[in-house]
């Protein structure tokens, strides 16, 4: 069982972050039949549906559908958007059901003050209504270093407009239950093009964890946004063995000692983490 798979939905954004590696592949969106497909052989793999790996989940129509969809069959579903559609979807991804929303609030990076107020607003009432309806909400902050002074911003609008005991922890801080604020180092992305980062590298990609593209290829890990290893495809393969490959077998011996068989993984600033 892995802990969670990330199913991309739709490689289509609503914004062009800096932090972004993007992607050059073509623009698409999963129908409902193939996401259907999907669920039913990630039976006995995983419980909980992560959907994204490139692209804003809010941008595909059917978000909804397929949260009810899987919600039928007894996955979890967990959101990572950039908050910048919630005050026009917000209520149908409540009432789909959803188990956990974690709100890029580093995503907005532009902007006038009042557009910056008007979407902090719009994150904040979202999460107060869904925290109130047992949802997991978690406000990420994966910036360190690279915010231009408005991290510290953000924290006391979110402080001034939720009570909570906004006490820190190990990640950042818990507001109240089920409420949380996050830190997080900017990192490199993995590209082809980029230099060997070093040889000793770890990660838990095949671990407790793998990637499905929108046009059902299956990657290692979440930040494969290429599609550069290429372990095969759900619609036309088994998930078990796309897993059972040599190809994935080599790569999960290789992090056991502490190297990297793909080329690609050896680029990775955010493997390098773990080492």
């Amino acid at each position: 069982m892995y802990s969670r798979v990330y199913v991309e939905i739709t490689n289509i954004c609503n914004m062009n972050c800096s932090f972004c590696h993007g992607h050059s592949r073509p623009v698409g969106r999963m129908n409902a039949d193939e996401f259907a497909v999907i669920l039913e052989k990630l039976r006995g793999h995983t419980d909980y549906i992560y959907y994204h790996l490139m692209g804003e989940p809010l941008t595909h129509p059917d978000l909804p559908l397929f949260l009810k969809m899987a919600g039928d069959i007894g996955y979890k579903s967990v959101l990572t958007t950039n908050g910048t559609l919630l005050d026009k979807y917000g209520d149908e991804i409540l009432r789909a059901g959803v188990h956990k929303v974690s709100l890029s609030v580093h995503s907005f990076e532009d902007g006038t003050e009042e557009s910056f107020l008007k979407y902090m607003k719009t994150l904040s009432d979202f999460a107060i209504k869904a925290n109130q309806q047992g949802v997991i909400i978690v406000f990420r902050l994966w910036n360190k270093g690279f915010d231009g002074g408005r991290n510290e911003v953000i924290v006391d609008y979110l402080k001034n407009y939720i009570s909570g005991e906004w006490k820190d922890n190990s990640k950042g801080m818990r507001i109240r239950e089920k409420m949380f604020l996050e830190w997080g180092d900017r990192f490199q992305w993995p590209d082809k093009n980029a230099d060997i980062q070093g040889e000793e590298v770890f990660c838990y990609g095949l671990r407790d964890h793998f990637g499905i593209l929108c046009d059902g290829t299956v990657v290692p890990c979440c930040l494969d946004s290429e599609g550069t290893i290429n372990l095969g495809n759900v619609f036309n393969e088994e998930i078990a063995d796309i897993l059972a490959s040599e190809r994935a077998k080599n790569m999960k011996y290789g992090f056991d000692c502490r190297r990297a068989t793909e080329e690609l993984c050896r680029k990775c600033g955010y493997a390098r983490r773990f080492v």
